[in-house]
């Protein structure tokens, strides 16, 4: 069962902050990469394993249309994914490596853009109802929407951040309060240009592809997707149905795990599905969101094909109920 109801538009006010790429990987790994850089964000910002020169990687492949999955400035599958995605498009060498090779192309596919921009929190941003997430569904299937549990975690999915990085470029910052003016990755657009034909999904790579009719891949995203146990289907599928703001229905008698009580769980970013399904035909079967980000390509499903909310809902946007094929590898 699934309920449709229209998001409403954001307004924002954002000005640019210039994050200057230095001439070679090293310089940036080894030097700051630009004085107003360095002025405006902060040192703590880097510090342990989180790196500028990742961040700056993550910010670029998510423009491109290979998503990273959250940006946080860590290195990991996600990221590494996405960089050998990037390599294959453009004919490069395979290994999934940063170096001086795949910035510059990067950046001449993708510009020159500031990396961070300055955004001004608005009224919008922060007048829903912010609540912590029942981790039982049956109190999820209690309210009306499961929405965010606050405003700062609504602002780093808006920007296709972590929390955490979200949190040390403002360190001082009251996300709640209208009128704040914070510091937030210029990611991707989250949306893919062309209209997909055809979706493969590899098990293996934990990788969704977006192919238009011509066969010329569009977009990639890291996923979750089954485990032996909890196995995705085989074979090919047809997107049948679309909802951007979904429930999502728990039928025990249909599954081999949760409790025993049939359970419905209103829309909402932090439902199981992340409140957005692409439904593939099959019962239970879907392309869907997360209520968690970070997991996306480190844990298993229970079947379906998770991606982040930002990505699922790009894909949902970009697809034909009716039309679209989907193939699993």
């Amino acid at each position: 069962m699934l309920t449709i109801i229209r998001p409403a538009l954001l307004a924002c006010g954002v000005s640019l902050l210039t994050l200057a790429a230095p001439a070679t990987a090293q310089d940036q790994a080894e030097q700051s990469s630009s004085a107003s850089f360095e002025a405006e964000v902060p040192d703590a910002a880097f510090t342990g394993e989180r790196s500028r020169l990742l961040m700056t990687a993550q910010i670029l492949l998510d423009r491109a249309g290979h998503s990273p999955g959250v940006i946080d400035g860590y290195g990991g599958g996600n990221t590494a994914r996405a960089l050998r995605a990037f390599e294959k498009a453009k004919g490069l060498d395979t290994d999934g490596e940063l170096d001086d090779e795949v910035l510059s192309a990067l950046r001449e596919q993708v510009g020159s853009d500031p990396l961070v921009t300055r955004y001004t929190v608005t009224q919008e941003d922060v007048s829903g109802t912010f609540r912590s997430v029942p981790a039982d569904m049956a109190a999820m299937a209690e309210r009306d929407r499961i929405g965010y549990s606050s405003a700062s975690e609504s602002l780093a999915e808006k920007f296709h951040m972590s929390e955490g990085m979200l949190a040390v470029l403002n360190p001082e910052a009251d996300f709640g309060s209208a009128g704040t003016e914070i510091l937030v990755v210029q990611a991707g657009s989250a949306e893919i240009e062309g209209t997909v034909a055809r979706i493969a999904i590899d098990k293996s790579a934990s990788e969704v592809r977006a192919y238009d009719a011509s066969d010329t891949l569009l977009a990639t995203f890291p996923a979750t997707v089954g485990s032996s146990e909890f196995p995705s289907p085989s074979g090919t599928m047809e997107v049948s149905a679309i909802a951007m703001e979904a429930n999502y229905t728990f039928a025990p008698d249909s599954q081999d795990w949760g409790g025993d009580e049939a359970l419905v769980i209103p829309p909402g970013p932090n439902n199981p599905i992340g409140g957005v399904w692409i439904d593939l035909g099959k019962d239970g079967y879907g392309i869907h969101g997360t209520s968690d980000p970070s997991s996306i390509g480190k844990t298993a499903s229970h079947g379906c094909v998770r991606l982040t909310n930002w990505d699922a809902r790009a894909l949902a946007r970009a697809v034909q109920s009716g039309s679209t094929k989907v193939a699993f590898y």
